[in-house]
């Protein structure tokens, strides 16, 4: 599955708080995906403790999950591991954000400069003559 650097920052802002900066989502997304790389899952031991509240805050916003599986060692007993990876749906559900955003529309900077005018000064059809033919008188 793995995640890349824009989805999961998307994912963050998604999910957390949408007037997140870029750069502290981002730096967020940097630093959980050090821990993954190019692995679908991350055992919770390589954690330290500050890690693994911000995993548990990704928990609690639906970005992360947790898996465990039971070994028995070799003296018999049993020995549980505990993983962290991302949603299965997750790259799913940016892909949707990523789709229903709307695009940016241009504004021309210099477009309403002369708005407040009116229609009357840019309507050219009032300087039209109504008989071009008629005399006019000179204007001395």
């Amino acid at each position: 599955m793995g995640m890349s650097m824009a989805e999961l920052t998307l994912a963050i802002r998604q999910h957390i708080d949408m007037e997140m900066e870029d750069d502290v989502a981002s730096g967020m997304a940097e630093h959980a995906l050090g821990f993954f790389g190019f692995y679908e899952r991350i055992i919770d031991n390589a954690l330290e403790p500050t890690d693994r509240n911000l995993f548990y805050m990704f928990q609690d916003y639906d970005l992360l999950t947790t898996e465990s599986e039971e070994t028995t060692l070799w003296d018999g007993r049993e020995w549980r591991i505990h993983y962290w990876r991302f949603k299965p749906e997750l790259r799913e559900r940016v892909k949707s954000y990523m789709d229903s955003r709307p695009e940016p529309e241009e504004v021309d900077p210099f477009g309403d400069v002369y708005g407040d005018i009116g229609e009357l000064v840019w309507n050219r059809e009032i300087e039209k003559v109504a008989n071009p033919k008629a005399f006019n008188k000179p204007q001395w």
